[in-house]
This record gives C-alpha cells, sequence and structure tokens, in this order.
C-alpha cells in the first residue's frame, strides 16, 4: 500500500531549529517595514538589511522542500506534489487578499479607493488572489500586488516549486551545485546594477525577483544535498543572534551591491546547515515549533494592517520617539493577530483540503 503525501511527509525528521529561525526573520519583516515608514531611508534604519529575510526564507524553502520531498515525489507524484504546496500556502494568500481588500476599501485616512474605484479593487483582489502581477497604484510604490505586497514572494515560491518539480530534483549533484554558481553570479549583477537585493517585488523591478529566489533556493537544495549541515550545540538563542546580525548591518549606498550578495550566497546558507545541526528538547523546541508556525501567518496578514498605519501617519505625522513606542506594541498586536487568523481560519482551511485530496 502506498502512503499518502502527508503520511510520507510525517516520517521525516523535524527542524524545530529552523523553524524558529523562519519565525525570527518574519518579525524581523515585520519590524523593517515598520522601520520603513519610520525612517524611508535605510540609512537611518537600524535593521535597514531587513528585506534580505526574504532570501533567507526561500534558501530555507530550498533546504526543506528539498529534504521533504527529493526520495517522495516520484512516489506521490507531481500532481499530489503541487497540490499539497497550494494547499500548505495558498489559503493565507488568499487571506491576505480578503484582508487587503477590506483595509484598501475602508481606510479611512486615504482616498485611494475612492480614486481606483470598485472594479480596479476587485482586479487587484483577484490578482492578490491568484499570483497573477498587477502592478497598479503608483502612490503606493507600484507594487506587483497592492493590497498584500509580501505576496510578491510567494509568487515567486510558487515558480521555484515549480521548477523543483519539473527539473531541479531530477539533477545530479554536481549539475545542482553549476547552476546555484551560475545563479551566485547572477545575483552579483543584479546587486551592482540595481545597487541592492531588494528587488523582485515592484512592477519596476520584476525580474530581480527572480534571481534572488533562484540562488537561495538552489543553495538551499545543495546544503541538504551535499550533506552540509553542521552539527553544533550553539543552542536556538545563539543562532537567531547570527541571522539577526544579518539584518542589521548598518545599510550603506556604497556598501549595500557588495554586502548584499556576500550575506545572501555565504552566510545565509551557513546558518542553514548550522540551524539543521542544532537538536532541541524542552522549551526551547516549544519556542521553536510556535515561532515557526506563526511566521507564514504573521508574514501574510501584516502589510494591510501597516497599509492604514502609513494612511494616518500621512494626515497625522508620528516623531521617532513616538514611532519607538509605536513598533514594538504593533509588532506584538500583530503577532496576536496572525494567531487568531492562524488558529481561526488558515489551520481549518488546510485540514479541510487535506481530508479532500487523501
Amino acid at each position: 500500500m502506498s502512503l499518502t503525501g502527508t503520511e510520507l511527509l510525517n516520517t521525516k525528521k523535524h527542524f524545530e531549529t529552523l523553524d524558529g529561525l523562519r519565525g525570527i526573520a518574519a518579525i524581523a519583516v515585520v519590524v523593517f517595514h515598520f522601520m520603513e515608514f519610520a525612517a524611508p531611508k535605510y540609512e537611518d534604519s537600524f535593521i535597514g538589511h531587513g528585506y534580505l529575510a526574504v532570501d533567507f526564507f526561500f534558501c530555507l524553502s530550498g533546504f526543506v522542500i528539498t529534504y521533504a520531498y527529493d526520495e517522495k515525489i516520484k512516489e506521490i507524484g507531481l500532481g499530489r506534489f503541487l497540490k499539497l504546496r497550494l494547499i500548505r500556502l495558498h489559503p493565507l494568500v488568499v487571506i491576505g487578499s480578503v484582508i487587503g481588500l477590506i483595509a484598501f476599501v475602508f481606510d479611512p485616512y486615504s482616498n485611494l479607493y475612492q480614486q481606483y474605484g470598485l472594479k480596479n479593487a476587485m482586479l487587484m483582489f483577484i490578482s492578490g488572489s491568484t499570483l497573477i502581477p498587477y502592478p497598479l497604484v503608483q502612490e503606493r510604490y507600484f507594487n506587483l500586488f497592492h493590497l498584500n505586497p509580501p505576496t510578491w514572494s510567494l509568487f515567486w515560491e510558487y515558480i521555484a516549486n515549480i521548477f523543483y518539480a519539473l527539473l531541479f530534483y531530477r539533477l545530479k549533484r554536481y549539475g545542482l551545485l553549476l547552476l546555484m554558481i551560475a545563479a551566485a553570479f547572477l545575483l552579483g549583477y543584479e546587486s551592482y546594477k540595481s545597487g541592492y537585493i531588494g528587488v523582485g517585488w515592484s512592477g519596476d523591478n520584476f525580474w530581480g525577483g527572480g534571481i534572488r529566489v533562484l540562488y537561495s533556493f538552489l543553495a538551499g537544495m545543495c546544503v541538504y544535498r551535499f550533506k552540509w549541515i553542521i552539527n553544533n550545540r550553539l543552542g536556538f538563542t545563539f543562532i537567531s543572534i547570527l541571522l539577526l546580525a544579518s539584518f542589521l548591518v548598518p545599510y550603506t549606498t556604497a556598501t549595500a551591491p557588495f554586502v548584499d550578495p556576500l550575506i545572501v550566497i555565504l552566510y545565509f546558507p551557513l546558518i542553514v546547515a548550522l540551524g539543521a545541526g542544532i537538536s532541541l528538547k524542552g522549551r526551547a523546541k516549544k519556542i521553536c515549533e510556535f515561532s515557526g508556525a506563526i511566521s507564514y501567518p504573521l508574514y501574510m496578514v501584516h502589510y494591510p494592517i501597516l497599509w492604514l498605519l502609513l494612511s494616518y501617519l500621512e494626515k497625522h505625522p508620528l516623531s521617532m520617539d513616538q514611532m519607538w513606542v509605536v513598533i514594538p506594541i504593533g509588532t506584538v498586536l500583530l503577532i496576536v493577530f496572525a494567531y487568531i487568523i492562524m488558529i481561526g481560519l488558515d489551520i481549518p482551511i488546510r485540514k479541510y483540503l487535506r481530508r479532500k485530496i487523501d
């Protein structure tokens, strides 16, 4: 008797430390987005390289997908693999779009809805729910998915998953390594051309997202395929500090074109290799399990709320001292909001859909 996709995955070891790091990176993204409003110039932000958390997500994804599916994708088949990925990822894509639509239509501090109208609002909702890019609102940075901007990375995550299922998992180790090296050169060129790696989210820098996911996803795959996992006793706290350090490196326009690729090409695969080599138990394990569980919901529901904050700040600017109060309180409230969404909607929907395919 063949195993279902869910049963197959349940036979695999779980990397709790990597889950914990995913949560740390998600919180860093939220704080980074808050700081974009408080200090629009990255040079003035204490977390000016926070956008690199997305590259860390891509690297983690490459490692985890390869670990979970390399030996099983033939057993479960291409169709089931894609269904499992859709069930894991897409409910929050749609939920984020719904929240984004509500925030857009009922934003009391902005007239963008009146300016763009119901038709465009619905087109943006369909765009966000189906992952078809529709950059429209130039007043708000020309995001590929205005209602919920972080959706841009899910678009590229889906592309990476499709390429994995059709091509990447078939590649031998050194073919994969050569492709990763070529992608590293592309990433370096993109960073030099754009001045940094924080691209891929806008209609103005769309293809940069493909370059970012290509390298980092392949790097994560190589960490697993070449068995670069480094067994160690650093512990979750110390490895979290190592990860946070990459986001807290002072940002300058002169150094970003070189610092960004160094962090993404060398440092993040090392963090994944170290994180995968840490075994946890007790309280640290539980913290990491919660951190990993909340990471994706937090990433996918926080930005529509931040759009409301930005609209408010445009009408009623706050001082930096006031923002130092808003940011930690806002981050905690967003974690609570994400938890409610996860428990009330995401988990029940995913359980229902899994029952339908098993």
